[in-house]
């Protein structure tokens, strides 16, 4: 087997540096959209989660990877502001749910469509079947999750 020598890119070392450069760029727009909302990057990913989804808050907690109680102190704030609420689980009592509030689902659609406009420019120089494919192909990288 032919050894690789220092100066060689280790395999893949290309679409790494072009994933993260791309999470940057993705990262930025969304933080400065979240700013102007006055929406941390913690707050935001959890909007986003909400938009289609009702999960537990050990659930959400998890996904995040977040402690329960920063957790429970971020859902709090959200409450406070309207965007969420929460509700005991249909199946298990002792849990409870969090969605978006009228108000919540509404913010969220803005959000969408501001950080769609924001990304717009880049997203436009592919075409249209390149644009699917990429998309395609981000999807199963990430194993379809949002969030």
């Amino acid at each position: 087997m032919p050894m690789q020598d220092d100066t060689s890119p280790a395999p893949g070392e290309g679409l790494v540096d072009a994933l993260v450069m791309t999470a940057f760029v993705t990262t930025a727009v969304i933080n400065r959209i979240g700013a102007e909302h006055d929406l941390s990057l913690s707050l935001m990913r959890v909007l986003g989660i909400l938009w289609d989804r009702r999960p537990r808050m050990t659930e959400l907690a998890n996904h995040l990877g977040l402690e329960k109680q920063t957790m429970s102190g971020l859902i709090a704030r959200a409450e406070k502001r309207g965007l969420v609420a929460r509700a005991p689980n249909a199946e298990d009592g002792r849990a409870t749910d969090v969605f978006l509030t009228r108000e919540g689902v509404e913010l969220v659609a803005r959000l969408r469509a501001e950080g769609q406009g924001a990304l717009a420019p880049i997203i436009e120089r592919l075409d249209a079947a390149d644009r699917q494919r990429l998309e395609d192909l981000l999807r199963r990288l990430i194993g379809n999750r949002q969030g």
